[in-house]
């Protein structure tokens, strides 16, 4: 079944609503909707007094309309009774500034007292739920992530840190302590890296941003345990912020749970533009479905314009569907709409639901019900299918949370560096994985490993036996620099890949921010130049072949893009960082490297995805374009969404979309 719905608060609403907004629902053809994750007040109005019947009134509402129920646990949003309790149930900022009662997430995700707290509302929801015909799965808190640095987070990083590393003497050596007169007698002199420290020690601030991270899924892991232990059926998610979010690391926190979901918003008060990146929404889409290699859902995906203070800029007609079925082309298997209806109230007064704030069905509930019809009839041949690209771009949130201590370099950014590596692939429709380094690679035939700033042995293991078995892997600037404590490797860059590169870095060069490079290939299936900026890396080559040279500056003509055969594959480095130009080209010539052809050659803005059921595939077409676009298709196939034969030269309407399957050959 395709899972289809909203997030919906009936507590917001009289109850004598509920019956026509389940109404309404079914007539949108939801079967699905996301309930109490910031209802804890309403279910706990008082410590230890519960009520449950206000809830249960209105999942049987819904049921009775045929429409299932994901429930939340409250815990993002305390009552005002809890955080009234003591102070140091709130979360410190960085600043070393104390959170006060009034929005969400307040709450330090170490303090004993919520942990209790928190028991106390995840098991009386759980019991009183478990034999609910209705409730078919369990959202755990909301949106994790905000680090904090209070007393009591710091007593647990001592400890975390007395886990990891046994003795000071291990730490002071590995966190390299000895600079600056910085050797520990005591684990309490540890301090937490507060932006009074004005420039951290490197794994000291990795080693907090682990520890928080870890914190996060220990807190998570209590709530599943409650549930999984009543309710051993049900599934459980948490519904994550995409790839561009950096304050967890997403690989571990998501191993405990059924299934990833995520929250996609093209375009909110934070993004107030006329038009909507459709790359970035592919790259987070893909990296959600690398999590855990699997399909995920959206539990909360864009129904209108999203605004607090600000009134953003609405979906355009037709761009909800576009942004849906984008959703649904990497890999979603549910789509839940946030929200259903506008709130009156509160500080999201401005961020649209399906409905208005008066609840009468506009626009955007009309777009919303056609998409729940063509879901109805195409659902089922949707639902399971995978998505199964043969190149991998490989992040690391040791990597992610080095650079947020050292960035390197003022323009440098890990994410926009993976995301214009990524860019390249997307503008020829060449599909990627987004896959962590300790992920198994057998199955691809590329990957990319963007400036792996912290490089382990076992990585660097992992990439040497994918290309000696035959696979083909691409380096980038930055590029085996630090260890696992944050410290810089005593080896020669690129460090524990370099034989296998068959360089070495004679000298790396952060460029200068109103000065920039050119790159000029010798190598026939690229152009001849490219802008360079932020970085160069000048190649000693040992055994690689130089394809490239950077053109100005001292180091004019010097190497700096090489490729090496290693065993049965070929291992390529590129040592500069250009534009969207030079992503496109080497997109193409590392995916001709492979022999992996574009899906379809198409128009920029107009998007190709693609899903298998076994040796059966769905070809999606998108296009974000606000006019209609002509597009060649290169064989015939049929139009689920119209039933049209489709085939040669056709327009595709401005932000519509085909998912087209492939006319079967009669046999012979």
């Amino acid at each position: 079944m395709f899972y289809f719905g909203a997030d919906y608060y009936p507590e917001h609403w009289p109850e004598e609503r509920w019956d026509e907004d389940a109404r309404l629902m079914t007539q949108a053809g939801f079967n699905l909707v996301r309930l109490a994750e910031f209802a804890w007040s309403k279910m706990e109005p008082n410590d230890g007094e519960f009520e449950f019947d206000w809830l249960d009134r209105a999942i049987s509402v819904l049921s009775s309309h045929g429409i299932q129920v994901i429930l939340g646990t409250p815990t993002a949003s305390p009552p005002p009774w809890l955080m009234a309790k003591q102070r140091d149930l709130f979360l410190v900022e960085q600043n070393g500034v104390r959170l006060t009662y009034g929005l969400r997430r307040e709450y330090c995700p170490n303090n004993p007292l919520y942990y209790r707290h928190t028991e106390h509302i995840v098991t009386k929801m759980a019991d009183h739920y478990k034999d609910n015909p209705a409730i078919i799965g369990w959202q755990i808190d909301n949106e994790f992530g905000d680090r904090c640095y209070c007393d009591i987070c710091k007593t647990e990083f001592h400890k975390w840190l007395q886990m990891r590393y046994k003795t000071l003497d291990t730490l002071n050596e590995k966190w390299g302590t000895v600079f600056w007169s910085h050797i520990y007698t005591d684990w309490s002199q540890i301090p937490v890296p507060l932006s009074t420290i004005r420039s951290q020690n490197p794994g000291l601030g990795l080693d907090y941003r682990r520890f928080m991270s870890d914190t996060y899924r220990n807190y998570q892991k209590f709530q599943i345990d409650i549930i999984r232990h009543y309710c051993p059926d049900h599934l459980i998610t948490h519904n994550l912020m995409g790839f561009s979010y950096n304050q967890l690391n997403y690989f571990d926190t998501t191993t405990d749970i059924d299934v990833v979901s995520w929250d996609n918003y093209p375009r909110t008060q934070w993004s107030m533009r006329s038009e909507v990146d459709p790359v970035k929404t592919a790259l987070n889409a893909d990296a959600m479905r690398g999590l855990k290699k699997k399909n995920f859902w959206v539990m909360e995906q864009q129904s209108g314009g999203g605004g607090w203070e600000y009134v953003a800029v609405p979906p355009k007609p037709g761009e909800i569907r576009l942004w849906t079925y984008q959703s649904i082309a990497h890999g979603a298997d549910a789509v839940i709409y946030f929200r259903w209806r506008t709130s009156r109230v509160g500080t999201e007064q401005y961020w649209q639901g399906i409905l208005e704030h008066h609840g009468i069905p506009g626009r955007r509930y009309e777009e919303v019900s056609h998409i729940g019809k063509e879901l109805q009839r195409i659902g089922n041949k949707i639902t399971g299918s995978q998505v199964k690209p043969r190149i991998a771009i490989m992040q690391s949130y040791d990597t992610r949370f080095a650079f947020q201590v050292q960035p390197n370099n003022p323009r440098f950014g890990y994410e926009k560096h993976i995301q214009d590596v990524y860019e390249g692939f997307y503008s020829n429709n060449i599909p990627v994985d987004i896959v962590s380094e300790k992920d198994p690679l057998s199955g691809y035939r590329v990957v990319i490993v963007p400036a792996m700033y912290i490089l382990t042995e076992e990585t660097a293991s992992n990439l040497e036996k994918f290309a000696a078995e035959g696979g083909i892997v691409v380096f980038t600037p930055r590029t085996g620099v630090k260890d696992e404590s944050n410290t810089v490797v005593n080896m020669k860059l690129p460090g524990l890949v370099a034989r296998m590169a068959g360089i070495e870095i004679e000298e790396y060069i952060s460029m200068p921010i109103d000065s920039d490079n050119h790159v000029r290939f010798g190598h026939p299936d690229l152009e001849d130049e490219f802008p360079t900026s932020i970085w160069a890396d000048v190649i000693e080559p040992k055994e690689a072949r130089v394809v490239a040279w950077h053109s100005q500056d001292f180091y004019a003509e010097k190497p700096a893009a090489t490729i090496n055969n290693f065993g049965n594959g070929k291992v390529i480095y590129l040592g500069i960082m250009g534009d969207k130009a030079y992503y496109n080209a080497i997109a193409r010539w590392i995916s001709g490297q492979a022999r992996i052809k574009p899906l379809i050659e198409l128009p920029q803005g107009v998007e190709a995805s693609e899903r298998w059921h076994g040796e059966k595939r769905l070809l999606f077409i998108l296009n974000h374009h606000s006019t209609a676009k002509e597009i060649t298709l290169n064989s015939s196939f049929i139009d689920l969404l119209s039933g049209k034969f489709l085939s040669g030269r056709i327009s595709i309407g401005a932000f519509d979309v085909l998912i087209l399957t492939d006319v079967e050959k009669p046999k012979t």
